[in-house]
């Protein structure tokens, strides 16, 4: 029967897995254990009311049983897309666990992301062992290289089997998962059975049916210790601003969550809420007031908000609008308005966007990088393809990748966190409709 709500959770097999798992030390999970998309009872009611049965996950983990006999199979890794700190972390994780755990002696690392499948860039592959991925972890970046945009699905599935890989795991993005969805859908068109198996990695949090990516929290440290700077400054000088702007293209849950962290924030702006900018309702009116009453203010912008002031926007590589220089924008504007205003301000401008996704992971993402990947490989090693692992409800998952690449996951401006933001920051409504969601 159709579950309610319309979300196809089951997860695709390569093939009945027949060989015993070489774990010993481990709870297996078995097939029947799932984790609710729902957990509100009176919505679950509802469901049952309906005669429909509430959509589950798999839930994530060793099998006691598995499809790819570890002695005879190659991997491969490859990240894409743009940094995050963590990526080091997954691709030692997913090395380790292959070799150590499962006995898997051939890995390759693709160079250069999805380039690194196409001959005419002529990119190496590497050959990862444990010694080569030992101290990795220490540092931001990949150590395989990535690139966007697109490339030729066929060429890649051509290279797949060409090099005889059996489970071919994909770090990266919206636009790495729909790629990934793409490499799948044409691998089952050619009944080749390679896994493909997506680690979600994306630095805005904004990926549809995950409540976390890897390098997440890292991104939310870093940026609070921005703010604190900001702050600073903000105080040191009559009519000091601080402008901090963050990464967040569609979603602002950066802007948010370091916002939190740091109750320095006096306005904070996101994709998801409008704002203006003139008017007695607009920003620079509730800023001039912050000033004249408190001789400070901190603004922290992401990087996506406020794009109505740049008309429309062209797409880049990765068929994303390209985005308008808020930042840039929001300085000349305050600046000009303050002049005109007769008060001389102090502004200093931070923009640590690529000092946040380059450094290292902290502690919290070392961990959670290195669940994500090792549920990968047990997921990977069990025939399971066309999925990504995820965090749900505080559990590991299997999640289709049709499903996580249906749409973004955005900041919700009825939810617990903006409402908190606002308490935190104390910022009116910036548009005469008293903040009408973006």
């Amino acid at each position: 029967m159709q579950t309610i709500p319309d979300i196809d959770t089951a997860i695709e097999q390569l093939g009945p897995p027949t060989i015993a798992s070489r774990i010993r030390y481990r709870k297996f999970v078995e097939e029947t254990e799932r984790i609710l998309y729902e957990q509100s009872a009176p919505r679950i009611h509802e469901v049952l009311a309906q005669g429909g049965s509430p959509a589950s996950f798999e839930l994530a983990g060793p099998r006691r049983r598995i499809y790819f006999d570890s002695s005879k199979i190659k991997c491969a890794i490859a990240t894409c897309g743009g940094l995050s700190p963590g990526l080091n972390d997954v691709i030692r994780a997913i090395v380790l666990e292959l070799h150590y755990i499962y006995g898997v002696r051939n890995i390759l690392g693709i160079r250069y992301g999805l380039q690194g499948f196409i001959p005419e860039y002529g990119h190496d592959v590497v050959e990862l062992t444990p010694d080569l991925v030992s101290e990795i972890h220490m540092a931001g970046g990949t150590v395989l290289g990535s690139s966007r945009g697109q490339q030729d699905v066929g060429a890649i599935c051509d290279a797949l089997e060409r090099m005889n890989i059996s489970i071919l795991f994909l770090i990266g993005g919206d636009g790495t998962l729909k790629a990934a969805g793409a490499i799948h859908a044409e691998l089952c068109r050619r009944r080749v059975k390679i896994a493909v198996i997506g680690i979600p990695k994306t630095i805005d949090n904004d990926i549809h049916l995950v409540e976390k990516t890897f390098g997440f929290d890292t991104a939310v440290e870093v940026a609070a210790g921005v703010i604190q700077c900001a702050h600073v400054e903000s105080k040191g000088a009559p009519y000091g601003i601080g402008l901090v702007k963050v990464m967040g293209r569609c979603s602002g849950f950066i802007a948010a969550v370091a916002t939190l962290a740091r109750k320095d924030v006096n306005f904070c702006l996101v994709p998801e809420v409008d704002f203006d900018l003139d008017g007695p309702h607009g920003l620079l009116q509730h800023l001039e007031r912050r000033l004249r009453e408190r001789r400070h203010a901190v603004i922290v912008v992401a990087e996506g908000a406020g794009q109505k002031f740049f008309g429309q926007a062209c797409l880049d590589t990765d068929g994303n609008p390209k985005m308008g220089d808020i930042g840039a924008l929001l300085r000349e504007r305050i600046l000009a308005h303050f002049a005109t205003a007769g008060l001389s301000v102090t502004l200093k401008y931070i923009d640590p966007s690529y000092q946040i996704r380059s450094v290292p992971a902290n502690s919290n993402d070392h961990i959670f990088s290195g669940f994500l990947a090792q549920n990968a490989v047990h997921a990977g090693m069990a025939g399971k393809t066309g999925m990504v692992v995820s965090s749900w409800r505080n559990n590991f998952v299997h999640i289709p990748l049709r499903e996580v690449t249906r749409r973004r996951r955005f900041l919700d401006p009825d939810d617990v966190v903006w409402l908190s933001v606002l308490e935190s920051t104390g910022q009116p409504p910036l548009t005469p409709e008293g903040g009408t969601h973006a």
